[in-house]
């Protein structure tokens, strides 16, 4: 548990930030412009890239490429399994018409499209945590030039 405690707390920290601005958001009326959900890519890739900094920075010379990237994955998905759990009591409990406004020809049903609604949610954070850490560990890793090097 201990090698997965600051990843869970950069994930912690990282759904409070998307929560924070998804209701600053609704404040203003703009939480159903899709377009604005872009951002919690940015909001989400920070927490991730320090994640992963930070475990590099406490592991030292053990740092393994293994390692920092659960590190990324782990944050990325406490992210978006928290996010995505207060979006389905905001948009259900807090707010029921939001997903109404959300609503497209596509959508038959209501219930199905809530069910959609919460998959999407959940597949974006997922897939954008993926991508991400792959990317940002990319940074992270020791390359093999350096090690055939020496340096």
């Amino acid at each position: 548990m201990n090698n997965y405690a600051l990843p869970i707390r950069f994930g912690v920290a990282a759904s409070g930030c998307l929560i924070a601005y998804f209701l600053i958001l609704s404040l203003l009326q703009l939480h159903v412009n899709v377009f604005y959900s872009l951002f919690n890519v940015v909001i989400t890739g920070f927490a991730i890239y320090e994640s992963i900094k930070y475990y590099k920075l406490k592991k030292g010379s053990t740092f393994s490429y293994g390692g920092g990237f659960m590190a990324g994955l782990i944050t990325g998905g406490v992210a978006t399994l928290i996010f995505t759990l207060f979006f389905a009591v905001y948009s259900t409990e807090l707010q029921p018409g939001f997903l109404e406004e959300l609503s497209t020809k596509w959508a038959s049903t209501y219930r199905s499209f809530e069910a959609i609604v919460f998959l999407v949610v959940a597949i974006m954070g997922f897939t954008t945590s993926l991508v991400l850490t792959l990317s940002f560990m990319q940074l992270f890793k020791t390359s093999n030039t350096t090690k055939l090097k020496g340096v």
